[in-house]
């Protein structure tokens, strides 16, 4: 059987609130624990580095991928299970959500929601059905959430827009939330 794959989006930096490090280094023991392979960017900074170093210090496997042009600004980790360079963003973006069984999505810049609403898109134009998750630490995506609420409240969406993701706020209500995600729909034959 194979291991579900948690595809992890998340900044290439630590931020100002030492709580997002901290919970990035929760979330990777939780893949560790669960025994679920970690898929991400494929940095060694920021929080991406955190999820990975934690997944990996539990025994996670890791599927890393990163374009050519970030392997020096993104630290590339080679000391992953499977570390893949792609040419750019997009193959990169596309690699990772084929990978996966679910999505989350942790503090980051304008890389990351461009990860979360290509991955949204996507789910509601039919493309997928993958969990996707927001990992709120801090009330950090509440002026996203707010912006989608508006986004639907001036008829640019449907109601069902709020609908495609899910929001917490703690590590330990993420990792319950994604068994259920995952019992309910079983991996998608991730490689």
């Amino acid at each position: 059987m194979t291991r579900p794959s948690i595809c992890v989006f998340c900044g290439a930096r630590s931020g100002t609130d030492p709580a997002h490090a901290i919970a990035a280094r929760a979330l990777g023991a939780e893949i560790a624990r669960h025994r679920w392979r970690l898929v991400y960017g494929a940095g060694d900074i920021g929080l991406m580095g955190e999820v990975a170093r934690a997944a990996q210090a539990g025994g996670a496997q890791a599927l890393g991928v990163i374009p050519v042009h970030l392997l020096g600004l993104e630290q590339g980790r080679r000391e992953l299970t499977t570390f893949l360079i792609t040419e750019n963003m997009h193959e990169r973006k596309k690699v990772m959500f084929m990978n996966s069984d679910a999505l989350v999505v942790l503090p980051g810049g304008a890389g990351t929601l461009d990860e979360f609403f290509e991955v949204v898109t996507w789910a509601q134009i039919g493309l997928h059905r993958k969990p996707i998750f927001l990992l709120d630490i801090g009330s950090y995506w509440q002026p996203l959430v707010a912006l989608v609420r508006h986004i639907i409240a001036s008829g640019f969406a449907a109601p069902s827009l709020e609908t495609l993701f899910t929001v917490v706020d703690d590590v330990d209500v993420l990792a319950a939330s994604l068994e259920r995600a995952l019992a309910a729909t079983p991996p998608e034959g991730s490689a």
